[in-house]
């Protein structure tokens, strides 16, 4: 089952960037032709209203080992190495002991979602005013360049399999688990199949729902989901 496009078809994307800070009602600023930077930690220190907004678990989206998505050998190291030092697990390099391989699939295993939703946001906006006067906010909010998080799927387990094109041995993941010092755990999965898994205590972000908050003339009109606009986070 491929884990992008069941993500996708819950309004939610992978985050593909280094940054692993997104949480729930904080808003975004995403310019035209600019990298998408963190504008308030939460919706409530740029608005004030009275409606309440309540953050409830989506036990419906449950992710886990057997959503993946797989990749070309290269690509899949790549990609792997970039999120181990996004999740502060990049204490080595995998491609310096696993030189050549066919493929790399990520998934990931004990995972929650939490979501805000969109109706009560809305409403929230709807009601809302500015906690005090401020022209950039109003700037942005009409030309509809603030993004707001109303979902998070977090996970606890990081789970890779690397499909070697040689056969491994006890002495490799031995080497690598004497690297990864506990933080890792590399075994055999079969012949020329290694298993990699977190062991992290704490959920880490890796996908998000986004909607565009849509302002005219200083009201709120709408919302917009735009979980198809890729690489945004």
């Amino acid at each position: 089952m491929n884990l992008t496009k069941t993500l996708r078809n819950q309004g939610y994307d992978l985050i593909g960037g280094p940054i692993r800070n997104q949480k729930l009602l904080q808003l975004w600023l995403k310019r035209p032709f600019s990298d998408i930077e963190l504008y308030y930690s939460s919706i409530d220190h740029a608005f004030k209203s009275d409606v309440t907004l309540d953050k409830i678990e989506n036990d419906a989206l449950n992710v886990n080992a057997t959503m993946k998505n797989e990749y070309k050998f290269n690509l899949g190291i790549t990609l792997l190495e970039e999120l181990l030092k996004s999740l502060g697990l990049g204490t080595f390099e995998v491609s310096s002991e696993i030189k050549s391989g066919k493929k790399v699939t990520i998934s990931y295993d004990n995972s929650k979602t939490i979501e805000v939703p969109i109706g009560e946001i809305q409403t929230y906006l709807s009601d809302a005013d500015f906690n005090h006067a401020n022209r950039a906010l109003l700037k942005n909010a009409n030309r509809n360049n603030i993004i707001v998080i109303s979902g998070i799927l977090s996970a606890k387990n990081l789970v890779v399999e690397i499909e070697t094109d040689f056969t491994l041995n006890a002495d490799l993941t031995a080497k690598l688990n004497g690297i990864a010092d506990g933080k890792l755990n590399f075994a055999i999965d079969n012949d020329h199949t290694l298993k990699m898994v977190s062991n992290t205590n704490n959920y880490f972000p890796i996908a998000v729902k986004a909607d565009k908050i849509d302002f005219d003339n200083g009201h709120f009109d709408n919302t917009q989901l735009i979980t198809d606009r890729r690489n945004l986070f």
